[in-house]
C-alpha cells in the first residue's frame, strides 16, 4: 500500500492511497468462495455451483462490495501508519477504479490540532468568599413563605400585592382587539403582569366595581399592531383577596418534608442547603473563570466538522428544550456556530490539560460528590446506592470530577485573588459569557 499526505490548509489533509491490485482480488474471490457456499443457482446443488457461474453472476456486487470496505480499512491503516488523528469522516474520490489495475483513491479530511496548553499563570480568578449568616436564613424563610403566599378575600378597597380575580374587555378606537378580553383572569396587583398603567389603575378598587382604563402598549411590545396604541379596557373586578403568609408551624414544615425538630430543626436544614448552594456557586464561578483563561491563553483553529457536529447537537436541545413542530435542521446553523464553536474548542483544551497533567478522576471525590448529591433526599443511601449501580451516571460524575480536578490544576499557577462577599452575592448567577 502505497501513502502520500499533503497539508491543504493548517488541519485539512489531502492523502492519497494506492492498494495494489492483488489485495482487490484476494478481497474479491474471498467473497466469491462465501457466495459460492450459500447460493441457490437453478440446475445446481447448495455448494455445487461452478465458480465461473458464480462469477458470472455476482462479480460485480463483490467487487463492489471489496472496493467499498478496502477503501474503509486502508483508509485507517493509512492514517495509523501516517500518525493522523482524524477529525471527522473522509470526502473519499476514486482517481483509479479499473478491473484488474491498483485502486488509488484520495481522502480529504481534517485532523485534530497539535498543541500544548500554556499560559496558567495570566488567568486571573477571582475566588469569592461567603458565609451562611442567622440573617440570611431569616431572608430565606420569607422566601419560602412569600412563594407559599395563600390569598383569602377582602372586603376593603385593592392593594398592592392583593390578588384581584377580573374580566375584562379591551378595545382600540372603539374596536375589540384579539387577546384583548377575558374572563376570570387572576392578577396579583404589582407583579407587572400586564401592561404598564393596567394593575396601577385598578388599585382602590372594590368587589362588584367596574373601571374604565387606559393603558398604553409599550413602543417595543411584540405585537407590532398594538405598539404604542393606547388601549380602552373595560374591567370588571369580581373579588379582592388579600395575601396570607404561612405561619412557621409544623404543616408548613411539613411542605418541605421537614417533619421533626420543629423550627430550629427546619432552619438547620434550610441552612444546610443554602450552604450546599453557596458551594456550589462560588465553584461555579471559579470554574467558569478558570474556563474563559484557558480560552483566552490558547487560541486554537479547530476542525469544522467538531464545530459542524456539535451544532447540530444544540439545535436538537433547542428543539427539546422549547418543542413545537420545528425540526432541528430547521433552525439556522449561524445562531449556534459561535456556542458550538466555544464548547469545541474548550473540550480540545480541557482534554490536552487531562493528558498534560496525566489526570485521571479522583474516585475519593467522586464518592464525596455523589455523597452530597444525595444529601439533598430523604433518603441518601438509596441514592448513593443508585448511583453506584448505573454506569452511565457514575461516568458523568467522574466527568465533572475530573473537571474539577483540571480547575484545580489551573489554580495552583493562576493569580487568584479572594474576595469577601455576602451570601446573596454569591450566589447570584453570573453574566453569560457573549459567544453562549
Amino acid at each position: 500500500m502505497q501513502v502520500s499526505v499533503e497539508s491543504t490548509s493548517a488541519l485539512e489533509r489531502r492523502m492519497i492511497v494506492g492498494v495494489p491490485v492483488e489485495r482487490i482480488e484476494t478481497e474479491v474471490n474471498k467473497r466469491l468462495q462465501q457466495t459460492a457456499r450459500r447460493a441457490k443457482v437453478p440446475g445446481f446443488r447448495p455448494g455445487k455451483v461452478p465458480m465461473s457461474v458464480i462469477r458470472q453472476r455476482y462479480e460485480d456486487a463483490a467487487r463492489q462490495e471489496a472496493l467499498g470496505d478496502l477503501i474503509q480499512a486502508t483508509f485507517y491503516e493509512a492514517v495509523v501508519e501516517q500518525k493522523l488523528n482524524p477529525a471527522g469522516a473522509p470526502a473519499v474520490e476514486p482517481k483509479s477504479f479499473e478491473k484488474g489495475k491498483d485502486l488509488e483513491y484520495v481522502a480529504t479530511f481534517e485532523v485534530f490540532p497539535e498543541f500544548t496548553v500554556a499560559g496558567f499563570e495570566s488567568i486571573a480568578v477571582e475566588r469569592l468568599q461567603a458565609e451562611v449568616t442567622e440573617a440570611d436564613v431569616d431572608n430565606m424563610l420569607d422566601i419560602l413563605r412569600k412563594q407559599n403566599t395563600r390569598f383569602e378575600n377582602v372586603e376593603r378597597a385593592a392593594e398592592n400585592g392583593d390578588q384581584l380575580n377580573i374580566d375584562f374587555v379591551g378595545k382600540i378606537d372603539g374596536e375589540a382587539f384579539a387577546g384583548g378580553s377575558a374572563k376570570g383572569t387572576q392578577l396579583v396587583l404589582g407583579s407587572g403582569r400586564m401592561i404598564p398603567g393596567f394593575e396601577d389603575a385598578l388599585v382602590g378598587a372594590k368587589a362588584g366595581e367596574e373601571r374604565v382604563i387606559n393603558p398604553t402598549f409599550p413602543e417595543d411590545y411584540q405585537n407590532l399592531d398594538l405598539a404604542g396604541k393606547t388601549a380602552e379596557f373595560t374591567v370588571t373586578v369580581n373579588s379582592v383577596a388579600a395575601p396570607q403568609l404561612p405561619e412557621l408551624n409544623e404543616d408548613f414544615f411539613a411542605l418541605f418534608g421537614a417533619k421533626e425538630g420543629g423550627l430550629d430543626g427546619f432552619r438547620a436544614e434550610v441552612k444546610k442547603n443554602m450552604e450546599r448552594e453557596l458551594r456550589q456557586a462560588i465553584k461555579s464561578k471559579v470554574k467558569n473563570q478558570v474556563m474563559d483563561g484557558l480560552l483566552a491563553a490558547n487560541p486554537i483553529e479547530v476542525p469544522k466538522a467538531l464545530i459542524s457536529n456539535e451544532v447540530n447537537r444544540l439545535r436538537v436541545q433547542a428543539v427539546q428544550q422549547f418543542g413545537g413542530n420545528l425540526k432541528p435542521e430547521q433552525l439556522p446553523a449561524e445562531l449556534f456556530e459561535e456556542q458550538a464553536k466555544r464548547r469545541v474548542v474548550l473540550g480540545l483544551v480541557v482534554a490536552e490539560v487531562v493528558k498534560q497533567g496525566e489526570l485521571k478522576a479522583n474516585e475519593e471525590r467522586v464518592r464525596e460528590m455523589i455523597e452530597e448529591m444525595a444529601s439533598a433526599y430523604q433518603e441518601p443511601e438509596q441514592v448513593v446506592a443508585w448511583y453506584y449501580k448505573n454506569d452511565q451516571q457514575m461516568n458523568e460524575v467522574r466527568s465533572v470530577v475530573l473537571e474539577e480536578q483540571v480547575v484545580d490544576t489551573v489554580l495552583q499557577k493562576a493569580n487568584v485573588t479572594d474576595k469577601a462577599v455576602s451570601y446573596e452575592e454569591a450566589v447570584k448567577p453570573a453574566q453569560a459569557p457573549q459567544a453562549a
